[in-house]
């Protein structure tokens, strides 16, 4: 019998148990759901023949290597610097590996090895990274089969709060990880615009964020994602002028982030103890320390953005009372708290391609959006974009319909072609809209 082995069950994992639970009853396979927390991976799996939750301490070598060993194929959803410890055991034992996170460099060195085992590790499998790949490829590639040269592309995503629920002032409800929220954009972006490499450092990036609309969503704001400039050849775009990934945020979110940088409230040095001090209190101490009162006197005189920071707690008199804390840490806990998904709130995904290109002379423009709907805070838009790549592909592995071996992202169609028609059953599809010149 057949066995799929899930490493964690936290937000992102929910939709992606319940499919797995779906493909072990119809093709009678085992899944075992291992999390350091077992309580929260029995809650997710809940009762089913086929379907256990176990605990598992990552760290604890011989636990880890005995259910890897037991597994036809693993899907890590560990934060990301875990992925080349369980890389390493799936290498030893010849099981195949899905991720939804970047490739690891340390990874990258094995792909000789990979390959030569005869293994598919799949990285880059959720969303974005992911379903962006697998949409844009499948844009690309029929541009280019028609001798089409594409001249710009940019590809904007972002995980927000659905419109019905935004009714805070930053427009934005947390649906991920929290610590990626506050440290999104610390690495700056680097990407090419009619020609030119522009670079971005982390303290500009929030700075005059370009627009635009959405259907039936309004305009939202973007700032460029990462390196862009690495995917140029992976999607074989070397002679576009213009090749961007962004992220989309509502338009003051982006204005109040700004300060946040600004304050340098995402550092993340710098430890000091906080109990039995108020969020105030730490907050006016760093402030004055790092002699930042003149940019919180700028940031407090624009009315938008002091209703934002008095939103967030940065005053509040409330005890912190979280041992010894950075900066971040401490506006983790207010961002957890401040902007939390309530009970009957939904997120929303929304995607946007936007692919400018000649043929035989004339110029041609094509968008492909997405936009998906969460079902509540637990089964999220975020959760089901994930999740569902990931056990769509170890279907299609462990049934034998993707036979491609080796290190990937799903850039190829033979990968993301059958993905992309199994993410339609369950409303996730792309519109594609002609744009005329």
């Amino acid at each position: 019998m057949k066995q799929i082995l899930l490493l964690g069950a936290g937000k992102s994992a929910t939709v992606l148990i319940d499919y797995l639970k779906m493909i072990a009853s119809e093709n009678k396979w085992k899944v075992r759901v291992a999390d350091h927390d077992l309580s929260v991976a029995t809650s997710k799996v809940g009762r089913h023949e086929l379907v256990t939750a176990v605990q598992l301490n990552i760290q604890d070598e011989a636990e880890r290597k005995l259910l890897i060993e037991e597994a036809d194929i693993v899907i890590s959803m560990l934060p990301a610097t875990l992925h080349y410890l369980v890389a390493l055991d799936c290498i030893e034992y010849n099981k195949h590996l899905l991720t939804a996170s970047y490739v690891d460099a340390k990874i990258k060195e094995e792909a000789s090895i990979i390959q030569n085992k005869g293994l598919i590790f799949l990285c880059e499998m959720g969303l974005d990274p992911g379903i962006d790949h697998m949409s844009a490829m499948h844009l690309i590639h029929k541009i280019k089969n028609e001798s089409g040269r594409i001249i710009s592309f940019k590809s904007h995503c972002g995980g927000l709060v659905a419109p019905e629920n935004d009714n805070n002032p930053w427009h934005y409800k947390i649906s991920w990880n929290p610590r990626n929220v506050v440290l999104a954009g610390k690495a700056g972006a680097v990407y090419k615009e009619q020609h030119a490499i522009i670079e971005k450092k982390y303290e500009a990036l929030f700075d005059q964020c370009s627009r635009i609309k959405i259907n039936n969503i309004g305009e939202l704001a973007y700032y460029p994602n990462r390196d862009s400039l690495s995917y140029i050849p992976l999607y074989g775009l070397e002679e576009a002028e213009t090749f961007v990934r962004t992220t989309l945020r509502y338009p003051s979110f982006c204005e109040g982030w700004k300060y946040i940088v600004d304050l340098k409230l995402t550092d993340v040095e710098n430890k000091r103890q906080t109990n039995h001090i108020s969020f105030s209190q730490f907050f006016q101490q760093y402030f004055i320390e790092h002699q930042l009162l003149g940019i919180l006197d700028e940031a407090m005189k624009n009315e938008s953005i002091a209703i934002q920071l008095k939103y967030l707690g940065l005053f509040d008199e409330d005890l912190i009372n979280k041992n010894e804390c950075s900066v971040a840490d401490v506006l983790q806990v207010l961002l957890e708290k401040k902007l939390a998904l309530q009970n009957d709130d939904k997120d929303l995904i929304v995607m946007l391609h936007e692919i400018e290109y000649e043929i035989k002379g004339v110029m041609k423009s094509v968008q492909s959006s997405l936009v998906v709907k969460g079902d509540d805070p637990i089964r999220t838009a975020m959760a089901k974009t994930v999740g569902l790549p990931l056990g769509i592909a170890a279907k299609l592995i462990l049934q034998g319909d993707i036979k491609e071996t080796g290190l990937h992202i799903p850039i190829i169609p033979t990968i993301y072609e059958p993905v992309l028609d199994e993410l339609k059953k369950f409303g996730i599809e792309f519109v594609e809209t002609a744009i005329s010149h």
